[in-house]
C-alpha cells in the first residue's frame, strides 16, 4: 500500500471539523479504514469523514463532491453523496468530505442471502447509472476506455496466473479485445465497482459506495462486477435486469473482469480481501 503523503489522524479530523463544521465537532470520531487513498472515520451515528491521504485521491474526492449530489436522486440504491464539504487549510492541503454512514457489511465479506435477487438489484442500479454523461464529466485514462488500452497490463498480469490456465486466459482476452468497441455516447460509470464497494444489510444489497473513480465511458467496465460476485445463472439475471447489454458489451465486460482480476492478483500481496476478489473473478472468467 502506498505511503500517506500527509499525516492524517483522528486529531486532524477533529481540528478540521472544529474549524469548518463546528456543529459536528463534538461527535465521537473513530477510524474505520486507512486505505490506499483515504482515511475513513466514523463520525457519530450518522456520518463518515473521508480524508485523502495522497494527492491523487484529492482529485477523486473533488469528483465525488461535484457529481454525486446530481446523480444520487435518480439512483435506486443509496450512494455516499457528501452532506458537508471540507476545504484545504494551512495544515491540510486538499478537499475532504462528510458523507452519510450506511449500515451493512461489504459484499466481499458478507454475500447477499439471495444472490439471484441481488443480481437483479445490481443490474437495475447500473441501468439507472449508465446514462449519457455530459462533456464535462470526468474522463479516466484507464477506466471506461477501449480494452486494447489495457493490453500491456494484461500481458504483464498473466505472469500471476497458473501456467495451466494462462493459455485459456489469453484466448479469452484476445476474444474480448476483438469485440466491437463501445459505439454509444460515454455513460456515467462508477469506475471501481467490485464487491468491496457494495454493501449488504439484512441479506440484501443496500448501498453502493466509494465513487472516487467516477468517470464516463464504456459501460462494460462496470458490468465486469458480474464476474466478481455471481454465478453464470446469476450473471444472466443481472444482464436481463440491466436490459441493454448486447453480446459485444457483455464480451467486453468479461474482458474487463479479466483485466481487473489480474490487477487485484498483481497488487494485493498485503491485502487478502482484494486478493480473494481477484481469485474469484479469475475463476469465473475462466469458467
Amino acid at each position: 500500500m502506498p505511503a500517506a503523503e500527509v499525516s492524517v489522524s483522528v486529531g486532524l479530523v477533529r481540528r478540521l471539523l472544529d474549524a469548518q463544521h463546528p456543529d459536528l465537532a463534538d461527535l465521537p470520531v473513530e477510524v474505520l479504514a486507512n486505505g490506499w487513498d483515504n482515511l475513513v472515520c466514523r463520525l457519530g451515528e450518522e456520518f463518515l469523514v473521508r480524508l485523502p491521504r495522497r494527492a491523487v485521491a484529492a482529485g477523486l474526492v473533488a469528483h465525488e463532491q461535484r457529481w454525486l449530489p446530481e446523480l444520487a436522486g435518480r439512483l435506486p440504491l443509496p450512494v455516499p453523496a457528501p452532506v458537508r464539504v471540507g476545504t484545504p487549510t494551512a495544515h491540510y492541503p486538499w478537499p475532504w468530505s462528510v458523507v452519510p454512514f450506511f449500515p451493512g457489511r461489504i459484499a466481499a465479506r458478507t454475500e447477499p442471502d439471495d444472490p439471484g435477487s441481488a443480481a437483479v438489484t445490481l443490474g437495475g442500479f447500473l441501468a439507472a447509472l449508465h446514462t449519457p454523461a455530459p462533456p464535462e464529466a470526468p474522463a479516466s485514462p484507464v477506466r471506461g476506455i477501449p480494452l486494447a488500452g489495457r493490453a500491456e497490463g494484461v500481458l504483464t498480469g498473466l505472469a500471476h496466473v497458473d501456467p495451466a490456465e494462462r493459455a485459456t486466459a489469453l484466448r479469452i482476452w484476445e476474444k474480448s479485445v476483438a469485440a466491437p468497441t463501445w459505439a454509444g455516447p460515454p455513460v456515467w460509470l462508477h469506475g471501481d465497482l467490485h464487491p468491496a464497494n457494495i454493501l449488504v444489510d439484512h441479506g440484501r444489497i443496500s448501498a453502493v459506495i466509494d465513487f472516487g473513480d467516477i468517470t464516463s465511458g464504456d459501460p462494460a467496465t462496470d458490468l465486469s462486477v458480474a464476474w466478481m460476485l455471481f454465478t453464470a445463472e446469476q450473471r444472466a439475471a443481472l444482464r436481463q435486469a440491466y436490459g441493454r447489454a448486447d453480446d459485444a458489451t457483455w464480451e467486453r465486460a468479461r474482458g474487463w473482469a479479466l483485466v481487473l482480476s489480474l490487477v487485484f492478483l498483481s497488487y494485493s500481496a498485503d491485502n487478502p480481501l482484494m486478493l480473494g476478489i481477484g481469485e474469484r473473478a479469475l475463476r469465473a472468467v475462466l469458467a
